[in-house]
């Protein structure tokens, strides 16, 4: 009895892993890069007024090392 073999599929792994790792890979990379665009394009309206008045109140107090304002 002969063994049954699928060349046919076989000649389509590697498409398919390329297209997978495509695929992963653009899916990366849009997070990626709207992480980055969230991060430098920050709210800059609210952000002005509220670091004046948190800069105020930091300064005031002698022992802060760091202050993130949002």
């Amino acid at each position: 009895m002969k063994p049954r073999t699928f060349s046919a599929i076989g000649g389509w792994q590697s498409l398919m892993f390329c297209v997978g790792i495509y695929f992963v890979a653009l899916f990366f990379s849009i997070f990626i890069c709207s992480s980055v665009f969230y991060a430098v394009n920050a709210n800059t309206g609210n952000s002005k007024t509220n670091t004046v008045a948190k800069t105020n109140s930091v300064k005031e107090d002698k022992h802060v090392l760091a202050v993130v304002t949002r």
